[in-house]
């Protein structure tokens, strides 16, 4: 995102240059990915090493806690041509030792990797880079150590390779859709042949969908600011406002592109070629009833979207609510409505503002109270 799916994506594209120089040149790469995390973790499932024939390394696992040990893994993995999942805890002797200090456990799937055991893997590199949704499905558990390290590539329409029989196959493709459709990566359990409701095999399914998008309307100072915010957290950041004299390039240099168009216009041009989707965060800084009226009257109505929030003051918030009412909007569809916008961290300049914005939209997708960590009990990180 993050949202889990970005940081997934961002993690590939960290070591998929390295991975791929390799690959090009014929040579053999151990691989090793986090594909299960158990309490804290320091880096979410998804995250990859690279070991090269060289001994060089791109990318981590833990952040330094197992780093050595996955190190020696990725090579055993590619010296003996056999791929294996290992479980990654804290040492009962030595909380330094081979262990995760935080205390948590992770599963660590190593294989080798070349032309001969990943065939696809220039065509998912030009997947990622074309921003097309791609799925990868390998099976890192089986009663037949043969079927470990066999995968499924899937897109929307398409399934290259098989894990071993085509009933595995066509559950394993579905499957994988359904957490492509959503931006999920997960480990799925099966019956040794893709028996469902089942145990015996289990599959590491990685998705890797494109950037999703925050869509800013009105082109002010407090729009460049959470359009550098949008970009660091992994958005495709839109920015849209009618008046060309603002809504410029070069007033937001963070921002993927800048459109003139009338906000509920462009919205609802956006929404008829399925550019919107449940990741998508909308955030309408216009101050202009003209504009965000009919803008909010347009994303309200959408089905599904991740985060809509308005700028204003309580007067304007009120006044705005009043208009909305008019237009039709009912009080389920005005509850998603995040106004005035953000969490209260007694933001004043722009960057403040836009981060007190990020805040919320990571707080709403993931059910954070948005309270300091030192005054809440339980899980760190939200599921």
């Amino acid at each position: 995102m993050l949202p889990g799916s970005r940081h997934r994506l961002r993690i590939v594209r960290d070591v998929l240059d390295e991975l791929l120089t390799v690959w090009r040149a014929g040579g053999t790469a151990g691989v090793a990915t986090v594909v299960r995390t158990i309490k804290s973790a320091p880096r979410p499932p998804g995250a990859t090493m690279v070991v090269s024939p060289g001994g060089a390394v791109a990318g981590s696992v833990s952040g330094g806690c197992v780093e050595a040990a996955v190190y020696e893994l990725a090579n055993d993995v590619v010296a003996n041509g056999r791929p294996e999942l290992h479980r990654y805890g804290i040492s009962d002797d030595d909380a330094f030792a081979v262990g995760l200090t935080c205390g948590g456990i992770i599963d660590i799937f190593a294989e080798p990797v070349s032309r001969n055991t990943f065939p696809q893997l220039q065509t998912i590199a030009d997947d990622i880079a074309g921003q097309r949704p791609t799925a990868i499905a390998t099976v890192i558990a089986h009663p037949d150590p043969a079927w470990l390290g066999r995968r499924l590539v899937v897109g929307r329409d398409t399934v290259d390779g098989s894990l071993g029989s085509e009933r595995a196959d066509d559950a394993i493709a579905d499957d994988a859709r359904g957490l492509l459709a959503a931006g999920r990566t997960a480990v799925l359990s099966y019956g040794p042949d893709g028996q469902r409701q089942e145990a015996g095999m289990e599959v590491f399914v990685a998705s890797h969908a494109p950037r999703p998008r925050m869509l800013i309307f009105g082109a002010i100072d407090f729009a460049s600011a959470l359009a550098r915010q949008g970009a660091f957290l992994g958005y495709r950041v839109t920015v849209c406002d009618a008046r060309p004299v603002f809504a410029t390039s070069a007033r937001f240099p963070d921002a993927d592109e800048v459109i003139v168009d009338w906000p509920d216009r462009y919205l609802t041009a956006q929404a008829g070629l399925g550019a919107i989707d449940s990741r998508t965060a909308i955030c309408v800084l216009t101050h202009d009833p003209k504009f965000d009226v009919p803008a909010l009257e347009v994303a309200l109505r959408l089905p599904e979207v991740d985060y809509i929030g308005v700028m204003g003051s309580r007067r304007t918030h009120d006044d705005r609510m009043n208009r909305l009412r008019e237009v039709g909007l009912t009080d389920v569809e005005l509850s998603r409505l995040a106004s005035p916008i953000g969490l209260d961290l007694g933001a004043r300049t722009p960057e403040e503002t836009a981060v007190s914005i990020a805040a919320e939209i990571i707080a709403r997708r993931w059910g954070g109270g948005g309270r300091p960590l030192t005054e809440v009990n339980g899980r760190i990180h939200h599921h």
